[in-house]
Protein backbone atom coordinates (compact mmCIF):
# COMPACT_ATOMS: atom_id res chain seq x y z
CA UNK A 1 0.00 0.00 0.00
CA UNK A 2 1.78 3.44 -0.93
CA UNK A 3 0.82 6.57 1.20
CA UNK A 4 -0.26 9.84 -0.50
CA UNK A 5 3.07 11.37 -0.25
CA UNK A 6 5.11 8.51 -2.23
CA UNK A 7 2.30 8.48 -5.04
CA UNK A 8 2.99 12.96 -5.09
CA UNK A 9 6.87 12.07 -4.91
CA UNK A 10 6.53 9.61 -7.75
CA UNK A 11 4.64 11.86 -9.96
CA UNK A 12 7.27 15.04 -9.12
CA UNK A 13 10.14 12.30 -10.27
CA UNK A 14 8.46 11.49 -13.18
CA UNK A 15 7.66 15.61 -14.25
CA UNK A 16 11.58 15.84 -13.49
CA UNK A 17 12.89 13.30 -15.68
CA UNK A 18 10.89 14.04 -18.59
CA UNK A 19 11.96 17.82 -18.13
CA UNK A 20 15.62 16.57 -18.06
CA UNK A 21 14.94 14.18 -21.03
CA UNK A 22 13.55 16.91 -23.17
CA UNK A 23 16.41 19.13 -22.27
CA UNK A 24 18.60 16.53 -22.96
CA UNK A 25 16.96 15.72 -26.88
CA UNK A 26 16.08 19.23 -27.47
CA UNK A 27 18.91 21.09 -25.93
CA UNK A 28 21.89 18.63 -26.18
CA UNK A 29 21.35 16.44 -28.75
CA UNK A 30 19.19 18.38 -30.96
CA UNK A 31 16.91 15.91 -31.54
CA UNK A 32 14.79 18.00 -34.12
CA UNK A 33 18.10 19.21 -35.96
CA UNK A 34 18.78 15.56 -36.74
CA UNK A 35 15.73 14.88 -38.62
CA UNK A 36 16.43 18.00 -40.43
CA UNK A 37 13.93 20.21 -39.12
CA UNK A 38 14.28 23.94 -38.83
CA UNK A 39 17.87 23.19 -40.69
CA UNK A 40 19.13 23.80 -44.33
CA UNK A 41 22.09 22.25 -45.91
CA UNK A 42 24.44 24.05 -48.19
CA UNK A 43 27.52 22.49 -50.14
CA UNK A 44 31.14 23.59 -49.53
CA UNK A 45 33.53 22.95 -52.89
CA UNK A 46 36.67 22.73 -51.26
CA UNK A 47 40.56 21.63 -52.90
CA UNK A 48 41.16 19.43 -49.63
CA UNK A 49 39.70 18.39 -46.20
CA UNK A 50 42.11 20.42 -44.52
CA UNK A 51 41.70 18.71 -41.00
CA UNK A 52 37.73 19.44 -41.85
CA UNK A 53 35.60 16.41 -40.10
CA UNK A 54 31.65 16.02 -39.60
CA UNK A 55 30.14 18.02 -36.25
CA UNK A 56 32.69 20.86 -37.00
CA UNK A 57 31.40 24.73 -36.29
CA UNK A 58 30.33 26.60 -39.22
CA UNK A 59 30.22 30.41 -38.31
CA UNK A 60 28.88 33.54 -39.83
CA UNK A 61 30.51 36.91 -38.83
CA UNK A 62 32.06 35.32 -36.31
CA UNK A 63 28.74 33.29 -34.60
CA UNK A 64 27.94 29.67 -34.65
CA UNK A 65 25.51 29.46 -37.12
CA UNK A 66 25.83 25.08 -37.74
CA UNK A 67 27.87 22.27 -37.88
CA UNK A 68 29.26 19.95 -40.55
CA UNK A 69 27.33 17.50 -41.45
CA UNK A 70 29.29 15.86 -44.12
CA UNK A 71 33.03 15.63 -45.73
CA UNK A 72 32.89 13.49 -48.80
CA UNK A 73 35.48 13.24 -51.39
CA UNK A 74 34.86 14.03 -55.26
CA UNK A 75 36.49 13.88 -58.61
CA UNK A 76 37.91 17.19 -58.58
CA UNK A 77 38.51 17.68 -54.63
CA UNK A 78 36.42 17.54 -51.43
CA UNK A 79 33.20 18.67 -50.66
CA UNK A 80 31.76 19.47 -47.48
CA UNK A 81 28.01 19.39 -46.25
CA UNK A 82 26.78 22.36 -44.00
CA UNK A 83 23.62 22.25 -42.07
CA UNK A 84 22.58 25.44 -41.03
CA UNK A 85 20.15 26.86 -39.15
CA UNK A 86 17.13 28.16 -40.62
CA UNK A 87 16.71 31.68 -38.11
CA UNK A 88 19.76 33.03 -39.24
CA UNK A 89 19.73 35.04 -42.83
CA UNK A 90 23.00 34.57 -44.30
CA UNK A 91 23.46 36.27 -47.59
CA UNK A 92 24.48 33.96 -50.72
CA UNK A 93 27.01 36.26 -52.17
CA UNK A 94 29.74 35.15 -49.58
CA UNK A 95 33.34 33.43 -49.21
CA UNK A 96 33.84 30.47 -47.07
CA UNK A 97 36.91 29.80 -45.13
CA UNK A 98 38.38 26.85 -43.18
CA UNK A 99 40.20 27.87 -40.25
CA UNK A 100 42.17 26.31 -37.14
CA UNK A 101 40.15 27.01 -34.05
CA UNK A 102 43.46 26.23 -32.06
CA UNK A 103 47.07 25.12 -32.45
CA UNK A 104 46.00 20.90 -32.19
CA UNK A 105 44.53 21.52 -35.66
CA UNK A 106 40.40 22.08 -34.54
CA UNK A 107 39.04 22.76 -38.12
CA UNK A 108 36.17 24.88 -38.69
CA UNK A 109 33.92 26.81 -41.57
CA UNK A 110 33.89 30.45 -41.22
CA UNK A 111 31.18 32.16 -43.89
CA UNK A 112 32.17 35.86 -44.40
CA UNK A 113 29.77 37.81 -46.89
CA UNK A 114 30.83 39.84 -49.55
CA UNK A 115 27.75 41.88 -50.47
CA UNK A 116 25.33 41.93 -47.53
CA UNK A 117 22.04 42.99 -49.49
CA UNK A 118 22.47 39.84 -51.74
CA UNK A 119 19.59 37.28 -51.67
CA UNK A 120 19.53 34.19 -48.66
CA UNK A 121 21.20 31.39 -48.81
CA UNK A 122 18.31 28.29 -50.28
CA UNK A 123 18.43 24.17 -48.92
CA UNK A 124 20.26 22.93 -52.15
CA UNK A 125 23.00 25.89 -52.55
CA UNK A 126 26.60 25.39 -53.66
CA UNK A 127 29.23 27.60 -52.90
CA UNK A 128 31.80 26.97 -55.68
CA UNK A 129 35.61 25.76 -55.64
CA UNK A 130 36.86 30.04 -56.72
CA UNK A 131 34.73 31.05 -53.46
CA UNK A 132 36.69 28.86 -50.92
CA UNK A 133 39.54 28.95 -49.22
CA UNK A 134 41.78 25.98 -46.85
CA UNK A 135 44.86 27.38 -44.60
CA UNK A 136 48.45 25.92 -45.53
CA UNK A 137 49.27 22.40 -44.43
CA UNK A 138 50.49 22.56 -41.25
CA UNK A 139 53.20 19.65 -41.99
CA UNK A 140 54.52 21.47 -45.18
CA UNK A 141 54.82 24.85 -43.00
CA UNK A 142 56.76 22.61 -40.11
CA UNK A 143 59.21 21.75 -42.30
CA UNK A 144 59.65 25.04 -44.06
CA UNK A 145 60.44 26.21 -40.52
CA UNK A 146 62.43 23.01 -40.23
CA UNK A 147 64.25 24.19 -43.08
CA UNK A 148 65.03 27.82 -42.43
CA UNK A 149 66.44 26.70 -38.74
CA UNK A 150 68.84 24.21 -39.70
CA UNK A 151 69.85 26.73 -42.30
CA UNK A 152 71.09 28.89 -39.37
CA UNK A 153 74.13 27.81 -37.98
CA UNK A 154 73.89 26.68 -34.32
CA UNK A 155 75.79 29.17 -33.07
CA UNK A 156 74.33 32.08 -34.46
CA UNK A 157 71.01 30.82 -33.53
CA UNK A 158 72.43 30.06 -30.22
CA UNK A 159 73.81 33.86 -29.83
CA UNK A 160 70.58 35.08 -31.16
CA UNK A 161 68.13 33.24 -28.60
CA UNK A 162 70.99 34.69 -25.93
CA UNK A 163 71.44 38.57 -27.09
CA UNK A 164 67.21 38.09 -27.08
CA UNK A 165 67.38 37.00 -23.65
CA UNK A 166 69.50 40.15 -22.61
CA UNK A 167 67.69 42.21 -24.35
CA UNK A 168 63.82 41.73 -22.98
CA UNK A 169 65.05 39.64 -19.54
CA UNK A 170 63.92 41.40 -16.99
CA UNK A 171 61.64 43.86 -18.97
CA UNK A 172 58.25 42.20 -18.00
CA UNK A 173 56.72 45.09 -16.29
CA UNK A 174 57.99 47.67 -19.41
CA UNK A 175 56.24 44.80 -21.75
CA UNK A 176 53.26 44.65 -19.85
CA UNK A 177 52.72 48.35 -20.33
CA UNK A 178 53.79 48.00 -24.05
CA UNK A 179 50.87 45.69 -23.88
CA UNK A 180 48.65 47.41 -22.28
CA UNK A 181 49.50 50.88 -23.96
CA UNK A 182 49.10 48.88 -27.63
CA UNK A 183 45.78 47.84 -26.06
CA UNK A 184 44.12 50.84 -25.48
CA UNK A 185 45.60 52.52 -28.46
CA UNK A 186 43.91 50.31 -29.95
CA UNK A 187 40.53 50.60 -28.47
CA UNK A 188 41.08 54.14 -28.71
CA UNK A 189 41.59 53.68 -32.73
CA UNK A 190 38.33 51.76 -32.71
CA UNK A 191 36.18 54.41 -30.94
CA UNK A 192 37.57 56.73 -33.67
CA UNK A 193 38.07 54.48 -36.65
CA UNK A 194 35.85 57.50 -39.01
CA UNK A 195 38.26 59.91 -38.25
CA UNK A 196 41.04 57.52 -38.72
CA UNK A 197 39.58 56.23 -42.56
CA UNK A 198 38.92 59.88 -43.42
CA UNK A 199 42.70 60.67 -42.62
CA UNK A 200 43.86 57.85 -44.37
CA UNK A 201 41.07 58.98 -47.54
CA UNK A 202 42.14 62.75 -47.78
CA UNK A 203 46.10 61.76 -47.18
CA UNK A 204 46.34 61.99 -50.61
CA UNK A 205 47.28 65.41 -51.10
CA UNK A 206 49.78 65.52 -48.52
CA UNK A 207 51.70 62.65 -49.83
CA UNK A 208 51.31 64.46 -53.21
CA UNK A 209 52.99 67.05 -51.61
CA UNK A 210 55.60 65.44 -50.75
CA UNK A 211 56.36 64.07 -53.80
CA UNK A 212 56.47 67.02 -55.63
CA UNK A 213 58.66 68.78 -53.01
CA UNK A 214 60.91 66.00 -52.98
CA UNK A 215 63.77 68.35 -54.25
CA UNK A 216 63.31 70.37 -50.93
CA UNK A 217 63.43 67.02 -49.07
CA UNK A 218 66.21 65.75 -50.28
CA UNK A 219 68.21 69.56 -49.69
CA UNK A 220 66.72 69.40 -46.32
CA UNK A 221 68.14 66.19 -45.60
CA UNK A 222 71.62 66.68 -47.04
CA UNK A 223 71.63 70.12 -44.60
CA UNK A 224 70.71 68.20 -41.66
CA UNK A 225 73.49 65.42 -42.40
CA UNK A 226 75.97 68.30 -42.80
CA UNK A 227 74.51 69.55 -39.17
CA UNK A 228 75.08 66.09 -38.26
CA UNK A 229 78.86 65.58 -39.52
CA UNK A 230 79.20 69.28 -37.53
CA UNK A 231 78.03 68.42 -34.24
CA UNK A 232 79.93 65.01 -34.35
CA UNK A 233 83.00 67.15 -35.39
CA UNK A 234 82.21 69.49 -32.70
CA UNK A 235 81.43 66.25 -30.10
CA UNK A 236 83.38 67.84 -27.07
CA UNK A 237 82.41 71.16 -27.29
CA UNK A 238 78.70 69.80 -27.70
CA UNK A 239 79.51 67.87 -24.40
CA UNK A 240 80.49 71.28 -22.54
CA UNK A 241 77.48 72.45 -23.78
CA UNK A 242 75.11 69.42 -22.35
CA UNK A 243 77.85 69.77 -18.91
CA UNK A 244 77.59 73.20 -18.31
CA UNK A 245 74.19 74.24 -19.88
CA UNK A 246 72.10 73.35 -16.76
CA UNK A 247 74.22 75.55 -14.35
CA UNK A 248 74.47 78.50 -16.63
CA UNK A 249 70.43 77.97 -17.18
CA UNK A 250 69.91 77.74 -13.46
CA UNK A 251 72.22 81.03 -13.08
CA UNK A 252 70.33 82.85 -15.98
CA UNK A 253 66.84 82.10 -14.54
CA UNK A 254 67.97 82.89 -11.12
CA UNK A 255 69.54 86.67 -12.75
CA UNK A 256 65.44 86.82 -14.15
CA UNK A 257 64.42 86.27 -11.46
CA UNK A 258 66.29 89.14 -9.17
CA UNK A 259 65.18 91.46 -12.65
CA UNK A 260 61.61 90.41 -12.27
CA UNK A 261 59.82 93.58 -11.87
CA UNK A 262 62.24 95.51 -14.37
CA UNK A 263 62.39 92.78 -16.92
CA UNK A 264 58.93 92.21 -18.55
CA UNK A 265 58.99 96.36 -18.62
CA UNK A 266 61.77 96.09 -20.79
CA UNK A 267 60.31 93.47 -22.69
CA UNK A 268 57.18 95.00 -23.50
CA UNK A 269 59.32 98.16 -24.88
CA UNK A 270 61.25 96.14 -26.84
CA UNK A 271 58.23 94.70 -28.72
CA UNK A 272 57.27 98.29 -29.77
CA UNK A 273 60.58 98.92 -30.31
CA UNK A 274 60.70 95.60 -32.48
CA UNK A 275 57.62 96.79 -34.43
CA UNK A 276 59.02 99.94 -34.99
CA UNK A 277 62.41 98.90 -36.33
CA UNK A 278 60.41 96.07 -38.50
CA UNK A 279 58.57 98.69 -40.07
CA UNK A 280 61.83 101.34 -40.92
CA UNK A 281 63.99 98.27 -41.39
CA UNK A 282 64.70 99.70 -44.68
CA UNK A 283 65.63 103.13 -43.06
CA UNK A 284 67.73 101.18 -40.61
CA UNK A 285 69.89 99.38 -43.05
CA UNK A 286 70.25 102.60 -45.23
CA UNK A 287 72.04 104.59 -42.03
CA UNK A 288 74.34 101.37 -41.70
CA UNK A 289 75.16 102.13 -45.11
CA UNK A 290 75.99 105.57 -44.60
CA UNK A 291 77.69 105.23 -41.12
CA UNK A 292 80.88 104.51 -42.68
CA UNK A 293 81.16 107.50 -44.66
CA UNK A 294 79.75 109.70 -42.00
CA UNK A 295 82.11 108.67 -39.80
CA UNK A 296 84.78 109.73 -41.92
CA UNK A 297 83.20 113.08 -42.48
CA UNK A 298 83.08 113.09 -38.70
CA UNK A 299 86.86 112.42 -38.38
CA UNK A 300 87.92 115.56 -40.93
CA UNK A 301 86.78 117.90 -38.58
CA UNK A 302 89.20 116.99 -36.05
CA UNK A 303 91.75 116.33 -38.52
CA UNK A 304 92.92 120.03 -39.40
CA UNK A 305 93.76 120.51 -35.62
CA UNK A 306 95.57 117.10 -35.16
CA UNK A 307 99.00 117.63 -33.54
CA UNK A 308 98.68 121.30 -33.68
CA UNK A 309 98.40 124.59 -30.99
CA UNK A 310 94.69 124.03 -31.54
CA UNK A 311 94.19 120.48 -30.80
CA UNK A 312 92.76 120.92 -27.37
CA UNK A 313 90.05 122.99 -29.00
CA UNK A 314 88.31 119.93 -30.53
CA UNK A 315 86.88 119.57 -33.63
CA UNK A 316 87.00 122.41 -36.21
CA UNK A 317 83.89 123.53 -36.80
CA UNK A 318 82.08 126.87 -36.74
CA UNK A 319 78.15 127.64 -36.33
CA UNK A 320 77.69 130.94 -37.91
CA UNK A 321 73.63 132.41 -37.13
CA UNK A 322 72.24 133.02 -40.03
CA UNK A 323 68.51 134.04 -39.56
CA UNK A 324 65.88 133.79 -41.90
CA UNK A 325 68.36 132.35 -44.64
CA UNK A 326 66.24 130.18 -45.90
CA UNK A 327 63.34 132.71 -45.10
CA UNK A 328 60.41 130.12 -42.70
CA UNK A 329 57.74 128.56 -44.78
CA UNK A 330 54.49 130.02 -44.35
CA UNK A 331 52.94 127.94 -47.13
CA UNK A 332 50.41 125.14 -46.14
CA UNK A 333 49.70 126.16 -42.63
CA UNK A 334 47.20 128.73 -41.36
CA UNK A 335 47.01 132.55 -43.06
CA UNK A 336 48.82 135.08 -41.60
CA UNK A 337 46.12 136.73 -39.80
CA UNK A 338 45.67 133.20 -38.28
CA UNK A 339 48.88 132.63 -36.61
CA UNK A 340 49.34 132.35 -33.31
CA UNK A 341 52.32 134.81 -31.71
CA UNK A 342 55.68 132.58 -30.76
CA UNK A 343 55.40 134.56 -27.24
CA UNK A 344 51.94 132.54 -26.22
CA UNK A 345 52.49 129.75 -23.83
CA UNK A 346 49.31 128.34 -23.74
CA UNK A 347 48.53 124.65 -25.40
CA UNK A 348 45.22 125.03 -27.55
CA UNK A 349 43.63 122.29 -29.19
CA UNK A 350 45.39 121.54 -32.40
CA UNK A 351 43.31 122.91 -35.78
CA UNK A 352 42.07 120.09 -37.93
CA UNK A 353 43.64 118.74 -41.22
CA UNK A 354 47.49 118.39 -42.22
CA UNK A 355 49.70 121.49 -41.03
CA UNK A 356 53.02 120.76 -43.14
CA UNK A 357 55.04 123.26 -45.76
CA UNK A 358 53.50 122.75 -49.20
CA UNK A 359 56.30 123.81 -51.68
CA UNK A 360 58.16 122.02 -54.05
CA UNK A 361 60.07 119.10 -52.54
CA UNK A 362 63.31 120.07 -54.52
CA UNK A 363 63.14 123.87 -52.54
CA UNK A 364 65.69 125.11 -50.54
CA UNK A 365 63.65 126.10 -47.70
CA UNK A 366 62.45 122.88 -45.02
CA UNK A 367 64.43 120.75 -46.78
CA UNK A 368 63.60 117.91 -43.33
CA UNK A 369 59.83 118.84 -43.58
CA UNK A 370 57.22 116.35 -43.51
CA UNK A 371 57.29 116.38 -47.24
CA UNK A 372 60.23 114.42 -48.10
CA UNK A 373 59.67 111.71 -45.77
CA UNK A 374 60.46 108.55 -47.72
CA UNK A 375 57.22 105.91 -48.17
CA UNK A 376 58.24 102.75 -46.50
CA UNK A 377 56.21 100.88 -49.12
CA UNK A 378 57.25 102.71 -51.76
CA UNK A 379 60.90 102.54 -52.53
CA UNK A 380 61.68 106.08 -54.27
CA UNK A 381 58.66 107.81 -53.11
CA UNK A 382 58.18 110.61 -50.81
CA UNK A 383 54.73 111.63 -49.66
CA UNK A 384 54.03 113.81 -46.30
CA UNK A 385 50.95 111.56 -45.34
CA UNK A 386 50.69 107.20 -45.11
CA UNK A 387 47.77 107.70 -47.31
CA UNK A 388 49.44 109.96 -50.17
CA UNK A 389 52.54 106.92 -49.79
CA UNK A 390 49.75 104.10 -50.39
CA UNK A 391 48.18 105.81 -53.23
CA UNK A 392 48.82 105.90 -56.63
CA UNK A 393 48.57 109.75 -56.55
CA UNK A 394 52.11 112.17 -56.63
CA UNK A 395 52.65 114.85 -54.34
CA UNK A 396 50.86 118.87 -55.11
CA UNK A 397 53.30 121.65 -54.17
CA UNK A 398 50.31 124.58 -53.09
CA UNK A 399 53.06 127.05 -54.38
CA UNK A 400 56.58 127.37 -56.42
CA UNK A 401 57.64 130.76 -53.60
CA UNK A 402 58.18 131.02 -49.98
CA UNK A 403 55.09 133.49 -50.07
CA UNK A 404 51.57 132.42 -48.71
CA UNK A 405 48.82 133.37 -51.31
CA UNK A 406 45.75 132.00 -52.49
CA UNK A 407 41.73 131.95 -51.13
CA UNK A 408 42.22 130.19 -47.75
CA UNK A 409 39.23 128.76 -48.27
CA UNK A 410 40.62 127.10 -51.64
CA UNK A 411 43.72 127.00 -53.41
CA UNK A 412 44.47 127.07 -57.11
CA UNK A 413 46.06 123.40 -57.20
CA UNK A 414 42.56 122.01 -55.34
CA UNK A 415 44.48 121.13 -52.06
CA UNK A 416 42.59 122.42 -48.75
CA UNK A 417 44.89 124.26 -46.71
CA UNK A 418 43.34 123.53 -42.61
CA UNK A 419 41.26 125.60 -41.52
CA UNK A 420 39.79 126.13 -37.90
CA UNK A 421 36.46 123.76 -37.97
CA UNK A 422 33.12 125.64 -38.82
CA UNK A 423 31.37 127.75 -36.40
CA UNK A 424 34.41 128.26 -34.26
CA UNK A 425 34.43 131.77 -33.40
CA UNK A 426 37.05 133.91 -34.93
CA UNK A 427 40.52 133.83 -33.60
CA UNK A 428 41.38 137.24 -32.01
CA UNK A 429 44.56 138.85 -33.99
CA UNK A 430 47.94 138.35 -32.22
CA UNK A 431 49.76 140.58 -30.81
CA UNK A 432 53.01 142.21 -32.97
CA UNK A 433 55.53 139.54 -32.92
CA UNK A 434 58.73 139.99 -32.38
CA UNK A 435 61.03 139.16 -35.20
CA UNK A 436 64.46 139.03 -36.28
CA UNK A 437 65.22 139.77 -39.80
CA UNK A 438 68.80 140.82 -41.70
CA UNK A 439 68.51 144.00 -43.47
CA UNK A 440 70.56 145.46 -45.78
CA UNK A 441 72.61 148.66 -44.16
CA UNK A 442 72.95 149.98 -47.71
CA UNK A 443 68.87 150.65 -48.30
CA UNK A 444 67.36 150.08 -45.48
CA UNK A 445 65.12 146.73 -46.80
CA UNK A 446 64.87 143.45 -44.97
CA UNK A 447 63.04 140.14 -45.58
CA UNK A 448 59.52 140.00 -42.93
CA UNK A 449 58.98 137.05 -41.02
CA UNK A 450 55.19 136.67 -43.61
CA UNK A 451 58.13 136.77 -46.60
CA UNK A 452 57.41 139.95 -48.28
CA UNK A 453 60.05 142.81 -48.83
CA UNK A 454 60.18 145.69 -46.41
CA UNK A 455 62.09 148.69 -46.87
CA UNK A 456 62.53 151.23 -43.13
CA UNK A 457 63.82 154.69 -44.43
CA UNK A 458 65.53 155.44 -41.23
CA UNK A 459 67.55 152.11 -41.51
CA UNK A 460 69.48 153.25 -44.42
CA UNK A 461 73.03 155.05 -44.34
CA UNK A 462 71.49 157.77 -46.81
CA UNK A 463 68.34 157.73 -43.72
CA UNK A 464 68.01 161.26 -41.49
CA UNK A 465 70.78 160.91 -39.44
CA UNK A 466 72.77 157.86 -38.41
CA UNK A 467 71.08 155.66 -35.65
CA UNK A 468 73.62 154.26 -33.01
CA UNK A 469 72.61 151.19 -30.34
CA UNK A 470 72.25 154.15 -28.05
CA UNK A 471 69.49 155.60 -30.01
CA UNK A 472 67.55 152.36 -29.34
CA UNK A 473 67.14 153.12 -25.68
CA UNK A 474 66.13 156.44 -25.34
CA UNK A 475 62.95 157.46 -27.28
CA UNK A 476 62.91 159.62 -30.08
CA UNK A 477 63.11 163.64 -29.30
CA UNK A 478 59.38 165.70 -30.16
CA UNK A 479 58.77 168.44 -32.57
Amino acid sequence: MTTRRIKVQLVLFVVVSVVAAGSMLLGYMRVPAMFGIGRYTVTVELPESAGLYPRANVTYRGTEVGRVEDVRLTDTGVQAVLSLRSNVAIPSDLDAEVHSQNAVGEQYVALLPRDGAAPRLRDGDVISLDRTSVPPDINDLLDDTNLGLEAIPADNLETVIDEAYTAVGGLGPEIQRIVKGGTALSIDARENLDSLTALIDQSQPVLDSQTETADAVNAWAAHLATTVRQVADEDSGVRGLLEHGPGAADESRALLERLQPTVPIILANLVSVGDVALAYRNDIEQLLVLLPSATAILQGFILPNRNTIQDYQGAYLAFNMNLNLPPPCTTGFLPFRQMRSPSEVDAPERPEGDLYCRIPQDSDSNVRGVRNIPCETRPGKRAPTVALCESDESYIPLNDGQNWKGDPNATLSGQDIPQLPPGSPPPQRPPTPIAVAPYDPATGTYIGPDGQVYRQSDLGQAGPGVTSWQDLLVPPPQG
